[in-house]
């Protein structure tokens, strides 16, 4: 393109003082368009701005035509190479104009393999009548934390003990646990959720906000309409998070970090992924309105590996899943990162600017 714009002007200005008047320029091309002659030493340059713009008018489209396609071809072929996998080419397009990026936590954020780090019990509770109901609980849940419990109890070899089974189990998305043991009534789950079924001390309350301000996890325990006790989970942030972050702040991105924890827990983990933005104690089905919320104030990208990860990703404008996710994230989104790494999604945006730059 540029060859075109530079041989169009050496036409229209250059041409016109070189050309002698033996090649009758002015009475091939002049007249051809207007019918008269005007003269600038022997040649015509009302003829040769008229040939400049043809020829521009003419090779201009060609150019963008074979631009277009092939710059989206070479764009899609890096960012496969790079693990980056645009499903169209207007994802490739769109993704580098975004203004905010949500990030999820579990998984995106954080490994998303939290671990057991601390358990309390209550007053005059056996802890193993605490890992019990804990055990029974969790073990029909399929969310992370509920495998951390799970995990903790199967690794310690004591899951014989516990093989006391649950019947009328349910999970209420976001809160918690409940089901029957027995002929008892029990439930796991955050403190809003299992404050409707037992009065939690203030000691208790205390260790927990102690146990958030760490970023850990609080999940509470009863039987019967009495606490049982507290058992904390913890998960770490991936190696590459904050420099993701750090790199699409410094591309003048706004990052915000969803999640259905507890506010003290995650600002803390906020804090350490370096994020511009918590928004916590968002329900699963909660983060679509999010996101539609969030676009009122520019394009806005989400990013996430679960199946309530879902329709956030199909109502951002860009959805980008993490290739170690669901099936139904990957399906839902838009890009796909194949390595599961955080650092390739400043690495998609600056790709997708490049693609449209070179257009």
């Amino acid at each position: 393109t540029p060859f075109v714009v530079f041989f169009a002007l050496f036409v229209a200005i250059v041409l016109p003082f070189i050309l002698p008047d033996s090649l009758n320029w002015h009475l091939f091309v002049d007249s051809a368009y207007t019918g008269t002659v005007n003269t600038i030493h022997g040649t015509s340059g009302t003829a040769s701005i008229y040939t400049a713009l043809t020829f521009l008018v003419i090779s201009c489209p060609c150019a963008l035509g074979l631009a277009t396609p092939v710059a989206i071809m070479v764009g899609n072929g890096v960012g496969a190479k790079n693990g980056i996998m645009f499903k169209t080419a207007v994802s490739l397009e769109q993704t580098g104009k975004m203004q905010t990026v949500a990030l999820d936590k579990t998984g995106t954020i954080t490994e998303g393999e939290p671990k057991v780090t601390d358990i309390i019990t209550g007053d005059r509770i056996p802890q193993n009548e605490l890992i019990a109901i804990a055990y029974g609980l969790e073990r029909k849940s399929e969310h992370p934390l509920a495998k951390a419990v799970v995990n903790y109890v199967e690794e310690s070899g004591d899951k014989n003990s516990f093989a006391e089974e649950v019947t009328d189990f349910k999970a209420v998305a976001g809160n918690g646990l409940k089901g029957m043991l027995d002929t008892n009534v029990v439930a796991g789950g955050n403190l809003k959720f299992i404050s409707e079924y037992c009065n939690i001390s203030d000691d208790l309350r205390n260790k927990a906000d102690d146990l958030s301000s760490e970023g850990k996890t609080p999940l509470f325990f009863a039987r019967n309409n009495k606490l049982l006790g507290i058992i904390a989970v913890a998960d770490t942030i991936k190696e590459d998070s904050a420099q993701a972050v750090k790199q699409l702040r410094n591309m003048g991105i706004k990052v915000v970090m969803l999640t259905g924890d507890n506010e003290q827990t995650a600002k803390a983990i906020g804090k350490q992924a370096g994020v511009d933005e918590v928004i916590a104690g968002v329900l699963p089905d909660g983060k679509e309105s999010v996101i539609r919320n969030l676009k009122r104030h520019g394009k806005t990208a989400m990013v996430g590996d679960g199946i309530n990860d879902a329709p956030a990703l199909t109502r951002a404008d860009t959805g980008i899943a993490i290739g170690a996710g669901t099936d139904v994230a990957i399906d839902a989104a838009d890009v796909v990162l194949v390595k599961s790494r955080l650092i390739d999604v400043p690495a998609a945006i600056r790709l997708s600017r490049a693609t449209l730059t070179n257009i």
